[in-house]
């Protein structure tokens, strides 16, 4: 016999043996169908409702091309214009990182909190989570649009912004991460007659430090293009200069200013990664 009457025999007898496997059901298939056809018509409906155009995105993506045009070549004006550029891309990478670090250490105490594993009445979880959801859940233009108008207009208050924001998202992420840490050498910990701060301390924290850190470098690198944005309403940074530059319609500045920000973005990522890796490795290193 050939394999292929070989292949259909063995198949025929995994059928056999196993029809459950093989069984469908018409029931299942429905839902299956009935999900991606609800997504689809939720798709379609919310294009309508947007009054997405075809024709409008064709034009807007020729406008776009005209103002790519205007852009080229890329100027930075004079060189005091050039000094004020770089000195505001500092700041601006100053706010990321000065905003992150202080999320990360105000929301570490509150995210060990907010693990059930470490603390288990549920009402303290739950007030602590809903809380950490509260402050995650406003945007960081919105918290620079508030602390412009506590603290006034500068860095000062992009930082606070970004701090407000990241607490809620660090603390949620630090929070999933102790949950899902390795039990066992918590429990070795106990049963050796530590407390349960023992516990956190070198059974927990060891374990998880190198998945916060690495946290922490990724959203440094995110904060640094969200610096941009809350720059543009006052908080300091880049950002006030780029929307100058649009605004006056000076096209190759504004060219300019994107790629000081792309480079920014670049180096840090490159910097954060090899950190990101040297941290990694070390903690999965024996010791």
């Amino acid at each position: 016999m050939s394999r292929a009457i070989f292949a259909d025999l063995d198949r025929a007898g995994i059928v056999a043996r196993h029809p459950e496997v093989f069984r469908v059901d018409p029931v299942a298939r429905g839902t299956r169908l009935g999900v991606v056809a609800a997504v689809v018509g939720l798709f379609c409906y919310g294009l309508w409702a947007l009054e997405f155009s075809p024709a409008a995105m064709l034009r807007g993506l020729s406008r776009l091309g005209e103002f790519a045009i205007l852009m080229v070549p890329p100027e930075w004006g004079t060189w005091a214009k050039l000094m004020l550029y770089l000195h505001s891309m500092v700041e601006t990478v100053a706010i990321a990182i000065l905003g992150t670090l202080g999320a990360a250490l105000l929301a570490f105490p509150f995210g060990v909190l907010a693990a059930a594993n470490v603390i288990p009445q549920r009402i303290v979880h739950f007030l602590l989570r809903r809380g950490l959801d509260s402050l995650r859940a406003v945007d960081k233009l919105i918290w620079a649009l508030i602390w412009i108008n506590v603290v006034g207009l500068g860095p000062f208050a992009g930082v606070l912004a970004i701090i407000c924001s990241d607490f809620g998202l660090f603390g949620k992420l630090f929070s999933e991460a102790i949950e899902v840490a390795d039990k066992k050498p918590v429990e070795g910990i106990v049963a050796s007659g530590g407390s349960g701060l023992h516990a956190v301390r070198f059974g927990i924290i060891p374990q998880i430090l190198p998945v916060m850190l690495s946290q922490v470098l990724y959203q440094i690198e995110s904060n640094t293009r969200s610096a941009t944005i809350i720059g543009i309403v006052g908080a300091g940074g880049i950002g006030l200069h780029l929307s100058e530059a649009i605004r006056t319609l000076e096209w190759q500045q504004v060219s300019f200013l994107i790629i000081l920000v792309l480079i920014a973005v670049a180096g840090i990522d490159f910097v954060s990664s090899k950190l990101r890796f040297a941290i990694i490795g070390r903690a999965a290193t024996p010791v």
